[in-house]
């Protein structure tokens, strides 16, 4: 199991952690352009994203993809 999570880039990484970093980022307008969810879009907040990604996977699959091709790979280079 330990092999596994070598190689899984998001090992030690909160959901919380990625969609505060996210919105850091982006901001939620361009954060709700790049992800379509209601949660990024209206009235979003930090809290309500957690609690929406943590139940839909399909959404939690595109933000964790978003977080692995941008943000990531700028704390990387620091």
């Amino acid at each position: 199991m330990s092999e596994q999570q070598a190689n899984n880039p998001l090992h030690g990484i909160t959901l919380e952690q990625i969609v505060t970093r996210l919105f850091e980022h982006y901001g939620w307008n361009e954060l709700g352009k790049l992800v379509n969810i209601r949660c990024f879009n209206s009235d979003p907040s930090v809290k309500s994203s957690l609690k929406f990604l943590r139940k839909t996977p399909w959404a939690r699959k595109q933000v964790e993809d978003l977080y692995l091709g941008s943000c990531h790979e700028e704390d990387q280079k620091k």
